[in-house]
Formats: structure tokens, sequence, C-alpha cells
């Protein structure tokens, strides 16, 4: 079962099964697909775990490694931060966050948008709407931040800035250097919307994000001031599920074209400089998705496999043998698409048709976030809080 928080802000918080109706009854349980059986054509190589705290447990949590100058860096929700070396895992340094509360109490700093890793600080936000900016050296808090909510999304450095969506609607733009904030713009907000936020993107000056509202917004970095809006998701249907209207996933940009991607919405091609459509396909997630070559590689609502063209937004293939088992968001490595799932398996897929090349059984915990590349490797995070690196 997929577990989805929701947000009724200043009601209440509840957690729901998605694909299920808000009010209806046993009827719309979803059941987890079995596990298909793949004769692996190559066999994937853990070449070292470590762990990373106790990682998120049951909690939703966008928290994923983040990886500069062979250096992987990585946090648990409690407020553990590590660097360790990309090569063997070794710990070069690691931190706690969590707040003081006697010598011998702490609280947990609830660690959730991050980690982002620019310029010397790893970045890193926390449900307790705190933004850290933390040296690469040794761990060292260069700066801390109160932001407008919780920092759900990841810190995204562009310009000087670092960028923060926060739950509550308000894109936020703190100074790199000293975490001061420089601008605030208010993207509305939804009675009841997904718990997760978009990260923007930034291109040419602007930085682009989505909004739980349905729209897509193209802001001027250096002023904070509106450039455009355009929605892409339209609040409708019988139940509240289906009336969820968030863009929770990252924009792409590519060759002046946003590629956007709404929960109960469309896949959206826009163009960059006016934010008008050029294309939609009718498709919804809440995972980042990928462009590459030409073609666009997504995990829906029901955990559907597909891949599209760039030009029109065509599906070329569709993989649904994997319904339900609660995906990961995909991640490109190596000639293969890779996704993780909540049983604690990886599944790699040719990407020119979808079939399985691979499959192995990981962690016990499950993965909750996306697999990561750096450095001919490919990093991902169990939600017991062990990180592994693995080749192919």
């Amino acid at each position: 079962m997929q577990l989805r928080k929701l947000l009724l802000p200043g009601v209440l918080s509840v957690a729901l099964l998605s694909g299920c109706s808000l009010f209806n009854g046993e009827e719309d349980v979803v059941k987890m697909s079995p596990l298909p059986q793949v004769e692996n054509q190559f066999t994937p190589t853990t070449v070292w775990d470590t762990s990373v705290g106790s990682g998120i447990g049951e909690f939703y949590s966008n928290l994923h490694p983040a990886f500069a100058d062979g250096v992987v860096y990585a946090a648990d929700r409690r407020g553990t931060v590590k660097a360790v070396n990309a090569d063997d895992g070794k710990e070069i340094w690691s931190v706690s966050l969590a707040e003081k509360q006697g010598w011998m109490s702490s609280s947990p700093a609830l660690l959730s948008g991050g980690v982002t890793v620019d310029g010397g600080h790893v970045y890193v936000g926390s449900e307790k709407a705190q933004v850290y900016a933390l040296n690469t050296s040794d761990g060292g808090v260069a700066w801390q931040t109160q932001v407008a909510g919780e920092a759900l999304s990841r810190p995204v450095v562009s310009d000087g800035m670092v960028l923060i969506h926060t739950s509550n609607g308000q894109l936020q733009a703190l100074d790199q250097a000293s975490g001061v904030i420089k601008w605030t713009v208010n993207l509305d907000m939804p009675a009841l919307s997904l718990r997760g936020e978009s990260a923007p993107v930034t291109a040419f000056g602007a930085a682009i994000v989505g909004g739980d509202n349905g729209r897509v917004s193209a802001v001027l970095m250096q002023q904070g001031q509106m450039i455009w809006q355009q929605r892409i998701s339209q609040a409708t249907g019988p139940t509240e599920i289906d009336r969820l209207s968030d863009v929770d996933t990252t924009p792409i940009v590519v060759d002046g074209v946003i590629y956007a991607l709404a929960y109960n919405g469309n896949l959206t091609a826009l163009d960059l400089r006016s934010g008008q459509i050029m294309w939609k396909r009718e498709l919804g997630s809440v995972n980042d998705f990928i462009v590459d070559g030409g073609h666009i590689y997504i995990v829906d609502q029901t955990d559907r496999l597909l891949a599209l063209t760039t030009d029109g937004g065509v599906t070329q293939w569709t993989q649904s043998d994997l319904l339900h088992r609660n995906l990961t968001a995909p991640a490109l490595y190596n000639g293969s698409i890779v996704v993780g799932d909540s049983e604690g398996y990886l599944h790699w897929i040719n990407p020119d048709d979808g079939h399985f090349v691979a499959q192995q059984k990981l962690d016990g915990s499950g993965f909750l976030t996306e697999p990561v590349v750096a450095d001919g490797k490919l990093l991902i995070q169990a939600k017991d809080g062990t990180l592994y690196a693995i080749t192919r």
C-alpha cells in the first residue's frame, strides 16, 4: 500500500492510501502487484553500504543523498548528517542537528528537504521550518535560517541564492552566503493538498516551480517577481482525492521547453518565455521524472512506467508489472532505468522497450526516494537509513 500524507492547512493532517477514495469503502483498496519474475542479464554489485542514523522510518520525507568532489552527503530525519568517501563509504565526518534538551535527551531536527551540496556547503531543510548550511569540510553549521513553513522540498542553489519551497505555498530565496531571506513569493494554497512540494528549477534568470494550486509559475530570480503562471491541472472529480491538483514534481527545462507533471492533471510542455502550453497529455504523478534524448520516462500514480516522446508526449512503451509497489522516482544509470520499491527491490529496465533486465533485493525496510547517480555508481538510501552504492 502506498501511504501519502495530505495537508489541510490550519486544521489537521491525515494519512491516506494513494489511489483510494477519500470516503468510499473496501472496493477502492488497491493491491500490490506480485514481484515479477526476471532473468537477470547482469548482476548489480553492492560496492559498499553504510548506516546514516535511523533513516526516515514510515514518515514521508524527500531525504536522499547528494554527491560532489568524491564525497557523498546524506542525512536522517532525526538530524544526523554524514559525509562519506564515495569510493569505499568510509565516514569523513558526522554531525547531529538535533537540539539538546539536557545532558541525556535531545529534540529531533526532523530533517526533510534535501540534501543539496554546492559551493562548499551542504544544504538541508526541516519540518520545523529550518534551513541549514553546513561546511562540506567538517559539517560545522555556517548558518541556520527559519523559513515560512516546513521545508519539504530539496533546496536549490542558483545565482547566489538558496531557493526553498515551503509547505504553506511560499517560495523563498535565501542569500547563499548568509542565509538572510531576500524575497518571498506566495504561490497560493488550496484547502487540501498532498504532503510534498515541487523543488524549483532555474533557467535564464528565472525559477520555475510547481504549486499545490495546479499551476506552474516562473519567478524572476533577482527581484522575486512573478513572470507568468500557467494552470496544468484543474481540480475535478467526485472525491477529495480526485480533486487534488498538486504539481509536486520538479519541472525540467530542455531547449527552451518546460516539462511539468501534476498529480491529477497533465504532463504538459510549456514555452519557457511565455508559459503558453505547447502540448499536454492526461497523465499524473508525484514522482520526479526524466527527460533524456527526446524521451520522457515517468512513474505514474499507479506505478506504471511509461516512455513518451518529448514531441507531443506520444507513448512509446508502458511497463505495468509493478503496479502499486510504491515505486521511487526513476534514475537513468549505465543504460538502464532504475526504480526502487517499498519492499526493498531495485528494478532495472531497458529504456528502449520497457523490458526488465535485472532485479535485486537490497534492503528489508524498503525505498521511498529515488536513486542518485554519482561518480559511476548508483546511490540509494533505504527507509532505515542504510545508504548503498551499487555498480553494474
